[in-house]
């Protein structure tokens, strides 16, 4: 009660920032007619003087009411628009880190122009963040035209770019590209070996479109680059054929009673957490039929550690076939090289997402069910989440028509607040309860029907589905009820801006398949912009006719949106909620814009997923008891209310997963941070004497210890081994045992200090015949190929732990806090595989004097022309001269004899090069 009173008394916290912001534009719009009287030269020279003021140490907040009026008047001039003083108070929002969330059409990509412009001023660079390619050209080619009017460079970051050119993205001062680009982008310039082919500089300011869709929908998958593994095409087209074999439980067993399922099965389907899972019975047919097939050893269980590979195959195949639909969640669609390829569609967005994969196997085991070329498995070789990527920037804010019901998330996760900005002009949308139906034949029928009505009225009709397969099944239920229609789905992506642009003309039926992050907005009427474009890019129309031609378009255009306007302007009908309310509000928000009529209507039943799954039972006793006839719908707020109740269940429930993943990653972002930083220092150090000092003194330190431990006593120590170890391993030759036993008091420190100092002297040794500079390259990819080998191995081994970790819980322990332990021991070992590896590397590399280098070269040749001599050698023998004799026998070899004495393929090559003899001249013969 206090709080409620205490908010009615001083505004909640969205009031007093939105009041703060007024008051700053009210100081913006006491410059605009100081900004008017300037020439163009004069409005383009106050980004120089702002340079020149921050170089005096001025802030960005100090310029902050200069620049948004600068920009304003610029766009003005430029474009042709004037912000809205809601549209300063959106720009506001964006430079002080905060989320903006304003509705749909109210100018969102003009808004950014105002932050973007004032944080590119430090020359830092602001990376503009979009859902896809098109909006990213888009944006950036139409907003370049006001930026390079105000002095500043625009860069769009495309996958299709080379490295020279992604290089000269990164540097101009605004950068427009994808998520996926950019997170892409950083993987990779923590993957190189020479600091010039890095394309990224410093993380400095990144404003997220449709900030929703990517930081929320798009977090729970993480981007991967990633090499090719072991091939296992057979165990998936093996693993297919078992699945028919396996039965679905139908029901759900209660663990209490062992009562509620209708029909026995071997495995259950868990549709709200998405997963398969075998029963007891289950286990013992799915064990019976892989030993049928001869996958599984007769007396081998499932369980057993060795099988666990059988076991995820099972359950993947189990998933592709009983959870992953065609046309919903992928489609099946020629690719570059004309083969049939399985293409994953974005559930958020109804997007083809071409070149994304599902991991674990998941995705050859879809490619298997769909008979499709099944792709080989790859190996993770750098990841990141969405989560721990954006929040590398130094500042971050975001934009979206829909982030509210989101807002503690983004609080919770990224430290970002949102800000409610109000409408330009208030909202004349009617959004009327939803109606629930029996089945789903009355829904469509009714939805149907409301269409027709709208059709005749020619209102236009936007129609909203959660999946292809709907949108599919509507166009085909408006075919033959003769209703003509546009279809919007992830089939017509070429088209997509083509079709929306038009929506809102009189008697348009548009089918649309989620309306997340579209670009383009719904105009009642039409979009006259894409009208005028169309006309001037027309051939068959001379230049001189535009004026004429364009004021016709205009009129024309009146008259259409007027009509609409009179008509209720655009009608939003949908066929089924999504499992989160963002969504159903981004549909309907495409209704209403700027003040415009509108009104919408959700049309459900009792068969829909969210429906069945969370209030279907609750709705169904409702209308059982009220008779309610066939075809008759119930509508009424408590049922909107409990469908809402339900969506914020499931809200809840990807929340808590996205956290949990987050909560994982970021065990493996802190040391994703130290690798990268380590990485980074490397390649940019001149020299690397002191690392390569500290890896070899450790990697010594701890073979001394492993013999002679710290703080013991001589009657504990193994020399004689250490000696042995050292001689064989490290070619060090040093008398240790001689030298304890003539000193009266030697400690194991002195031990350790004897085998470090040989080490280091054995080193500088093999410095001082080389050119330093020119060792450094060397030791740099040394270190740099040692770090990538045993971090993509690191990489490997959490995946694994993460699988699993799970199961500790049985043991009453915290499955988190046993990831971060171990996750910790892991990465320490792998430390140490470094260490040894690089120390072992360096030690053993055998330097060669330009003479060496030479003679070693010239013996080679010969004998490489020796041997090619030879032609097709079975085996080669050595005469007394030491000259090759080439001899084709079935007989076997007879041992070589003469001047050249037998090597070990693990043995120096006789050659001198340094290489062991089966990777040199081993592998010629």
């Amino acid at each position: 009660m206090a709080i409620h009173f205490l908010t009615r008394l001083f505004g909640s916290r969205n009031d007093r920032l939105l009041r703060q912001y007024r008051k700053t534009v009210e100081q913006i719009n006491g410059l605009e007619s100081g900004m008017q009287a300037l020439s163009d030269e004069q409005l383009q020279a106050k980004t120089e003087e702002f340079r020149e003021r921050i170089g005096k140490g001025e802030s960005l907040d100090e310029l902050l009411p200069e620049a948004f009026a600068v920009v304003r008047e610029a766009s003005k001039r430029v474009m042709k628009m004037r912000h809205f003083d809601v549209q300063m108070m959106g720009g506001l929002a964006l430079h002080h880190g905060k989320i903006a969330e304003m509705r749909t059409g109210e100018g969102k990509t003009l808004t950014a122009t105002l932050p973007v412009y004032l944080n590119a001023l430090s020359s830092k660079g602001v990376h503009v963040v979009t859902v896809n390619d098109y909006l990213a050209s888009r944006d950036a080619q139409t907003l370049s035209r006001l930026y390079q009017f105000l002095g500043l460079t625009v860069g769009v970051n495309l996958p299709t770019l080379s490295r020279g050119e992604k290089q000269a993205a990164y540097n101009a001062d605004i950068t427009y590209g994808t998520n996926n680009e950019y997170g892409f982008d950083y993987l990779r310039d923590n993957m190189v070996y020479e600091p010039v082919e890095r394309v990224q500089r410093g993380l400095n300011f990144a404003i997220v479109d449709e900030v929703d869709s990517i930081l929320i929908d798009e977090a729970r998958t993480p981007l991967i680059i990633s090499g090719p593994a072991e091939d296992k095409t057979t165990l998936y087209m093996a693993m297919r054929d078992v699945v028919p074999l396996l039965e679905r439980q139908e029901g759900e067993a209660d663990p209490r009673t062992g009562e509620g399922v209708t029909k026995p099965g071997d495995f259950t389907v868990d549709e709200k957490g998405h997963q398969v899972h075998l029963t007891e019975s289950g286990y013992e047919k799915a064990e019976q039929i892989l030993a049928e097939r001869g996958m599984l050893a007769g007396d081998a269980s499932l369980y057993d550690p060795s099988n666990i590979m059988l076991v995820h195959h099972l359950y993947a195949a189990l998933r592709a076939q009983h959870l992953y639909h065609r046309d919903q969640h992928y489609v099946v669609q020629a690719g570059e090289n004309g083969k049939p390829e399985v293409v994953i569609v974005d559930e958020f967005t109804g997007r083809l997402m071409s070149g994304r994969r599902w991991s674990e196997g998941l995705h050859q085991a879809v490619e298997a069910k769909e008979g499709v070329d099944i792709q080989a498995e790859n190996q993770t070789m750098a990841s990141i989440t969405f989560q721990n990527y954006f929040r590398l920037y130094g500042k971050l804010s975001g934009m979206t028509g829909t982030a509210d019901t989101e807002a503690y998330e983004f609080q919770e996760i990224y430290g970002l607040e949102t800000v409610v900005i109000p409408p330009n002009k208030p909202s004349k949308r009617d959004d009327q309860l939803d109606r629930v139906y029996k089945s789903s034949k009355e829904k469509y029928d009714a939805a149907i029907a409301d269409i027709r009505e709208c059709y005749e009225r020619g209102q236009p009709v936007l129609v909203g589905t959660s999946s292809i397969e709907n949108s599919e099944l509507i166009s085909n239920l408006l075919n033959k009820a003769k209703l003509p229609h546009q279809v919007l789905n992830a089939k017509q992506h070429a088209r997509e801006a083509d079709i929306v642009a038009q929506a809102g003309r009189s008697k348009m039926i548009t089918i649309a398949t989620n309306m997340a992050g579209r670009g383009t907005d719904i105009v009642l009427g039409g979009n006259l912009e894409k009208a005028i474009q169309a006309m001037q890019d027309d051939p068959a129309v001379d230049p001189a006719d535009y004026p004429a031609r364009e004021q016709a378009l205009r009129e024309q255009w009146q008259k259409d949106h007027d009509a609409v306007t009179s008509l209720g302007g655009l009608r939003i009908i949908a066929t089924e909620r999504h499992e989160s309310r963002r969504i159903d509000n981004q549909l309907r928000g495409r209704s209403g814009r700027q003040g415009d009529p509108g009104s919408s209507r959700f049309y459900l039943s009792l068969d829909d997923p969210l429906m069945r799954i969370f209030a279907g039972d609750r709705v169904r006793s409702i209308m059982e008891r009220l008779k309610m006839p066939e075809g008759e719908p119930i509508e009424a707020g408590i049922v909107t209310r409990s469908i809402e109740s339900a969506q914020r269940k499931v809200e809840a429930r990807n929340f808590d997963i996205r956290k949990q993943l987050l909560e994982y990653d970021d065990v493996s972002n802190e040391q994703r941070k130290v690798i990268y930083q380590q990485r980074n220092e490397i390649l940019d150090a001149r020299e690397l004497k002191e690392q390569i000092t500290g890896l070899r003194e450790g990697a010594f330190n701890d073979l001394v210890a492993q013999y002679v431990p710290a703080g013991s006593v001589e009657e504990q120590w193994d020399i004689p081994r250490l000696q042995q170890v050292l001689q064989s391993e490290w070619g060090l030759d040093l008398p240790l045992q001689q030298t304890i036993e003539s000193s009266n008091a030697f400690s194991d420190e002195d031990v350790r200090e004897q085998v470090v100092q040989a080490a280091n002297a054995a080193y500088e040794a093999k410095l001082a015949q080389v050119d330093e500079q020119q060792f450094v390259q060397f030791e740099k990819a040394i270190l740099l190929q040692s770090i990538d080998t045993s971090w993509r191995e690191h990489l490997a081994s959490l995946d694994y732990l993460r699988q699993g970790i799970h199961l500790r819980s049985f043991a009453q322990k915290q499955p988190k806090q046993e990831y971060k332990r171990e996750a910790f021991a892991l990465f320490g070992q792998m430390l140490d595989a470094v260490k040894n590896e690089v120390t072992r590397v360096l030690m053993h590399v055998r330097i060669q004097s330009p003479e060496e280098a030479a003679a070693a070269a010239a013996e080679a040749n010969a004998r490489n022309q020796q041997l090619a001599q030879a032609g097709h050698t079975v085996h080669a023998d050595y005469s007394d001269d030491g000259i090759v004799e080439a001899q084709v026998s079935d007989a076997p070899p007879a041992a070589p004899v003469g001047e050249v004495p037998r090597v070990g393929r693990n043995e120096p090559c006789p050659c001198g090069s340094g290489e062991k003899y089966k990777n040199c001249h081993g592998k010629l013969a």
